[in-house]
């Protein structure tokens, strides 16, 4: 069976385009023209969704963070192929779930080749990463499947990549992790991304975590590391 692309972008000759270039590496593709249209189109299950930010009717912000709260889509490699330039947009972008995110105009080849790296990630993400949905440690309870972190008995909320961070290192109690390394397991390799957004990340689950904050520990000089309980 094929690999299955949703494109969505506003520009009818970007559309054609690239449909086209990805028919030749063999993938079937599905199009649509705005977000409510995109938003439709999921129920055919792509397996992979390029998009556009700047859409009529939903934006690609909106799209992504509806995406990612349908079932079964948690883990769908979602790109941003978009003109908006610049780190704050593309923090934003990866903050709400995508795994990548591209500025235009980019070659059909480079594309091409973002696209199978993203598809290849998740195809080799080992079982165990995909088996474990929830977590107990002390007073923090954090269940992957329903997206819910509890502390002390009560809910916190966590925008997406701050849930992932506190999962991944929950995940790994004891392991030092320098922040290289959380950027490839969180954002993984094929995004670009500062060190120091790993830093704000780690500050935000801390004040969230509020009186718990000393579960996770810095490491001077090497990264983060979140506190074994006995």
């Amino acid at each position: 069976m094929k690999t299955k692309i949703l494109l969505v972008d506003d520009e009818p000759d970007i559309i054609e385009f690239l449909q086209y270039n990805l028919k030749l590496e063999d993938f079937d593709v599905i199009s649509a023209n705005d977000g409510i249209e995109a938003l439709s189109k999921i129920s055919e299950n792509p397996d992979l969704i390029i998009l556009d930010i700047m859409m009529p009717k939903l934006d690609g912000y909106e799209v992504c963070k509806r995406i990612r709260a349908f079932p079964g889509f948690e883990n769908t490699p979602v790109i941003f192929l978009t003109a908006k330039a610049g780190e704050v947009n593309e923090i934003k972008g990866l903050e709400l779930g995508a795994n990548d995110y591209i500025q235009k105009p980019i070659s059909p080849k480079k594309l091409i080749a973002r696209v199978k790296s993203n598809l290849r990630k998740r195809e080799n993400e080992p079982a165990e990463k995909k088996s474990v949905s929830k977590i107990k440690i002390g007073p923090l309870v954090i269940d992957k499947d329903q997206f819910t972190v509890h502390l002390d008995g009560k809910e916190k909320i966590f925008p997406r990549k701050e849930f992932e961070v506190l999962f991944f290192l929950a995940h790994n109690p004891g392991k030092v992790f320098s922040r290289e390394a959380l950027l490839k397991e969180v954002w993984g390799t094929g995004v670009y991304v500062v060190d120091r957004t790993v830093d704000v990340h780690i500050r935000k689950i801390r004040e969230k975590l509020d009186k718990h904050s000393d579960m996770i520990e810095t490491i001077k000089g090497v990264g983060y590391r979140f506190k074994s309980v006995e």
